[in-house]
């Protein structure tokens, strides 16, 4: 991540032997702040988007490489804890810079940004002859480093989102959950795509800048890229004039103030990791296991008793055979549900049948619709064989009513 404010210092510009003046760029802390922060973005952006399109031969060949799904998961959670730890680092280190040492604010956008974007747009289209003029940091580069710290809390609030979906819902409906992912996806689409096409043609196509490197850059280049900064250095007021004295006691107020809010953003990261587990360990492959058989069948169960009719007391409807028959088939067969459009309650009703014609036809058993159904056996209202030689006898004798 580049310094936000530290200006370079022209007392440490440093003559090589081939005579050509160097200046100090970036310290070494800064550069491996960059270095960590870079190492943790192309792991996060490797292990995210195999999981986002995960469908594709590529990443289907980098999960088998890294050893599973898993092993994803747990490398972009430590991309990610270290990001968040360089972020508290960055802050901590700019406010150093910033309060204790003096150094200018020289990342801010300013309305001569705006106006040296325009310029450099005349230049490439040719009708300006010459670049814009500008200073320790060019547009492009504040453009930049902007655009991380708005990609940095974009994906820190989604990322918290998705490693902690309970916790957000209590506070958020439950589609802000799909939604973080889609935001956390697509933001890691874009910062994929703007550091490999415009950071990588600034610092390696454009020409090699090599100063993340050496922590130097050459006075040829400061004069092409950052000539106000160069004109600053050699008049002498590009480095603020600090007292130890005033250094030294902003310092004793400033190590206090950051050591409590570093303290409160590692719990934060902390809470961020830890609050669930719901993120943590995917769903374990379905095992192959054996169907509970009990040792003991269970019995079917038993069914209600069916009622007796009443006895028979004579072969005529009235005398015992519309018993049976409110016994055994009234239930499916009566004038409400007439099943196969035959009711059974009645004497009349009975001899006039149903759908598939006349039921009873007295005198003649043998051709009885219902002596040959209830012959067949296994009729929900079946007669036993007593009862069905009642009813067949009662048919033979005409069906008498009463």
């Amino acid at each position: 991540m580049s310094n936000i404010a530290e200006p370079l210092q022209g007392s440490e510009a440093t003559n090589v032997a081939e005579h050509k003046k160097y200046y100090v760029r970036f310290s070494l802390s800064e550069r491996i702040e960059h270095w960590i922060f870079i190492t943790s973005f192309i792991l996060l952006g490797i292990t995210g988007l195999v999981q986002r399109y995960s469908e594709t031969q590529i990443s289907k060949a980098v999960v088998s490489a890294l050893g599973g799904v898993e092993n994803i998961r747990l490398i972009h959670h430590v991309a990610a804890i270290t990001t968040m730890l360089v972020v508290i680092y960055h802050i901590g280190a700019l406010g150093y810079r910033v309060y204790v040492q003096r150094a200018r604010l020289t990342m801010l956008p300013l309305v001569s940004d705006v106006i040296s974007a325009f310029h450099a747009a005349l230049y490439y289209l040719g009708i300006r002859k010459d670049p814009p003029q500008q200073g320790r940091y060019t547009f492009e580069e504040k453009l930049e480093y902007w655009a991380v710290v708005w990609g940095t809390a974009i994906m820190a609030v989604t990322g918290f989102m998705m490693w902690n979906p309970i916790a957000t819902t209590r506070f958020l409906p439950g589609q802000f959950i799909p939604a973080a992912k889609v935001a956390h996806g697509l933001e890691a689409v874009l910062a994929v795509l703007s550091i490999l096409i415009w950071h990588m043609y600034q610092v390696f196509i454009r020409h090699f800048n090599k100063s993340m490197y050496t922590g130097k850059i050459s006075e040829k280049e400061m004069l092409h890229d950052h000539p106000l900064e160069l004109a600053d250095i050699k008049a002498g007021i590009a480095k603020p004039l600090v007292t130890p004295e005033g250094e030294r006691k902003r310092r004793r107020i400033y190590l206090p103030i950051y050591s409590v809010v570093a303290a409160l953003m590692l719990v934060g990261v902390y809470y961020f990791i830890g609050y669930e587990e719901t993120a943590i360990s995917t769903v374990p492959p379905a095992e192959q296991a054996e169907v509970f058989v009990p040792f003991t069948p269970t019995p079917l169960p038993t069914l209600a008793p069916t009622p007796t009719p009443p006895p028979v007391t004579s072969l005529t409807w009235e005398g015992g055979i519309s018993g049976l028959f409110e016994t055994k088939c009234v239930a499916c067969h009566n004038s409400s549900s007439k099943l196969g459009g035959l009711d059974l309650s009645e004497y009349q009703t009975s001899l006039r049948g149903g759908n598939s014609g006349p039921t009873i036809l007295p005198g003649d058993a043998e051709n009885s619709l219902i002596i040959s159904i209830q012959s067949a056996g296994g009729h929900p209202g079946q007669f036993s064989t007593d009862e069905l030689s009642q009813v067949s006898e009662w048919i033979t004798e005409g069906a008498p009513e009463n």
